[in-house]
């Protein structure tokens, strides 16, 4: 089995959360998902699974972050050209999430833009023309 990785999110409108992930690429499984959190497939090793404040605090003991007001983690996602990075920060923005929450960082062999989600969890979408590293 190969290695995997979960990404567990609070989100206030679960909903809304869905479409954003739809838009920026993740397909929803249904198997992992109900009422109280959804389970949004990014590849076959990476999943955000999302989860309503309440039930999200089931998780742990410690306080919730506001990630409008703090960085709890910044997630880099490596997508497949500049055309798509442009494309999905876009699609994200217009699924209610935030496009360039910093300038966009254009290397030549590497592109980059930020996107926020619409609770505020940021992330880098990445090209990079590893033959020129």
């Amino acid at each position: 089995m190969p290695k995997m990785i979960f990404v567990n999110m609070p989100v206030a409108d679960l909903a809304k959360a869905t479409r954003f992930y739809q838009a920026i690429g993740c397909e929803k499984n249904e198997q992992f998902s109900d009422q109280t959190s959804a389970s949004m497939v990014w590849s076959e090793t990476i999943t955000f699974q999302l989860a309503t404040p309440a039930y999200f605090a089931t998780y742990t003991p410690k306080p919730l972050a506001d990630a409008h007001q703090t960085t709890e983690v910044l997630l880099a996602l490596s997508i497949d050209s500049r055309k798509d990075v442009d494309r999905l920060v876009e699609a994200g923005a217009a699924a209610g999430g935030k496009a360039d929450i910093r300038a966009p960082e254009d290397s030549g062999f590497m592109y980059n833009r930020a996107v926020e989600d619409p609770d505020g969890h940021m992330f880098e979408l990445v090209w990079m023309d590893m033959s020129a590293v």
